[in-house]
């Protein structure tokens, strides 16, 4: 065996486990040159025998063919891969297969990208279409409640007109077809001639509202509009509340903006509004008081000469009704009665801001023969019954001539129980209170 194959097998004999190599060089017997390595086995204790070590020897040689063999393709991969990139890169056409691999892939990709942006631009087609569509409505709500404020405005400016000709004293023009007269203190008034069906607003939620009244103001003054309402439950002892309502939805539904507490109970239903005030009559006194809602103060009192008062001459139902507050197109009223004029009804005008007995009138009807009364244009009138579903307007007592007359004009009674009667000059309707129900009339009036 060669000395360079003899060096090689040494080294990989070495490689794979000896710890130890000898090599020795020197001529043999005859005087040729030898060469001699010496090797310490890892496993073996002892020596094989010469066809053992062949075998071992064939046997690293098949192992390290394979590893080339292994390297050799691996190499051959590479180059592979490495020219189709160049090839790519480099905008050279690549071979059949690996192109459509490769394209394939791409393709795949692509389709998947393109899939998921034709998603989204669908999901933004829609929601898009959604703004365009809530932008059209919005933009419809915005017309409606600009024509609704350019109504509200006319009216307003209608309300401000024809408050400042109540001011003046004057009476506004009825609503009803039947009455086209020009305005004035009692010219175009007319006299009742009609009281239509009872229009339920709302009805009261405990025992306390089985009797009450509610009412709005004729002139009213700002923070409040003819929308305001006031409502007082009157079933009690110490009646101080009163529940104000900004809109009327509000008190048809029941919630309050506000709560008065009044710095004195008052008694009865007999309480009503006027520019800006309650006016309504102490409890257990022949006392009326005016209340300012936007300060929350009493302003005047004023004790009624003689008036009877907690129960002495009531309406025909009762609840302490001796002293009835009212207010028409000429100003505000107080309804009563005296030991003097002998339980008939006594009506007097009063200064709305003092409170001071202006001209009183004596009339010959029997506060208590009578379930309630209002006035109108400075007629007073009276109810017959107040449970009576079938009860009638049955007097009248006109402040301008001093006489008084019998009606039969029909009045419903739905619930059986009216115990609060009033009449509103700017709506020219009849506000009630109807055993717990908030009802109102309309009305017609004759020509004068």
């Amino acid at each position: 065996m060669p000395a360079v194959q003899l060096l090689l097998l040494a080294c990989l004999v070495g490689g794979v486990g000896a710890r130890t190599a000898k090599f020795q060089k020197a001529n043999d017997r005859s005087g040729r040159c030898q060469y001699t390595f010496s090797v310490a086995s890892p496993s073996e204790s002892s020596c094989p025998e010469q066809g053992q070590a062949m075998s071992a020897i064939q046997e690293l040689q098949r192992e390290s063919s394979k590893q080339r063999t292994t390297l050799e393709s691996t190499k051959a991969r590479l180059s592979s891969l490495e020219a189709l990139l160049h090839r790519l890169t480099s905008g050279q056409p690549a071979g059949p297969l690996e192109t459509q691999q490769g394209l394939q892939s791409e393709l795949e990709a692509l389709r998947r990208e393109r899939e998921q942006l034709e998603t989204q631009t669908r999901e933004l087609e829609s929601a898009y279409s959604n703004l365009v569509r809530h932008k059209s409505a919005l933009e419809e709500e915005k017309r409606q409640l600009q024509a609704e404020n350019e109504d509200l405005a006319r009216r307003l400016e209608s309300s401000s007109q024809e408050v400042a000709s109540l001011r003046r004293g004057q009476c506004p023009q009825a609503h009803s077809s039947s009455q086209d007269v020009p305005s004035g203190s009692r010219e175009g008034c007319g006299e009742l001639v009609w009281v239509g069906e009872p229009i339920t607003l709302r009805t009261a939620e405990t025992i306390t509202g089985k009797y009450g009244v509610w009412m709005r103001d004729p002139q009213a003054a700002f923070p409040y509009t003819q929308e305001t309402t006031w409502r007082i439950d009157t079933v009690g002892t110490d009646i101080r509340q009163v529940f104000e309502y900004d809109l009327i939805r509000q008190f048809t539904q029941g919630y309050p903006s506000k709560v008065h507490v009044l710095p004195r109970p008052l008694e009865s239903t007999g309480a009503v509004v006027y520019r800006g005030s309650l006016y309504f009559q102490a409890a257990e006194s022949r006392t009326v008081l005016r209340y300012d809602l936007r300060t929350e103060t009493l302003k005047a009192e004023k004790e009624i000469p003689g008036a009877g008062y907690h129960g002495q001459f009531p309406y025909s139902w009762g609840g302490y009704t001796d002293i009835d507050l009212a207010v028409d197109e000429i100003g505000l009223w107080v309804i009563y009665s005296t030991e003097a004029a002998k339980g008939a009804i006594v009506l007097s005008k009063l200064n709305p801001e003092t409170l001071e007995l202006e001209q009183t009138w004596e009339t010959n009807i029997r506060k208590q023969s009578v379930a309630n009364a209002f006035i109108i244009c400075g007629t007073l009138y009276t109810v017959s019954s107040y449970s009576s579903p079938d009860a009638t307007v049955n007097f009248a007592y006109d402040t301008g001539t001093g006489s008084s007359k019998a009606l039969t004009v029909p009045f419903k009674n739905r619930y059986k129980y009216s115990s609060m009667i009033d009449y509103n000059p700017l709506e020219r309707k009849l506000f009630a209170w109807d055993n717990f129900n908030m009802v109102s009339y309309d009305i017609k009036l004759s020509r004068m």
